[in-house]
């Protein structure tokens, strides 16, 4: 399983309370903030409801999959 590194790009002010949370709970605090996560369907989930507002890398050195 890979790893990504997700990166909030863009304020999640003004936003739907739901995408607040969301971006909340992938562990991202504040603007240009990153974490790296695994590369899991629920994270995938997560991150297609805030793609607006986030950028997704895969992290070098990880398994990019099958």
């Amino acid at each position: 399983m890979g790893k990504l590194r997700i990166t909030q790009v863009h304020s999640a002010i003004k936003r739907l309370e739901s995408q607040k949370r969301t971006i909340r709970a992938l562990g991202i605090r504040r603007l240009h903030g990153s974490v790296v996560l695994a590369d899991t369907p629920q994270i995938r989930g997560m991150i297609r409801c805030v793609q607006h507002l986030v950028r997704v890398e895969e992290e070098p050195g990880t398994p990019g999959g099958a």
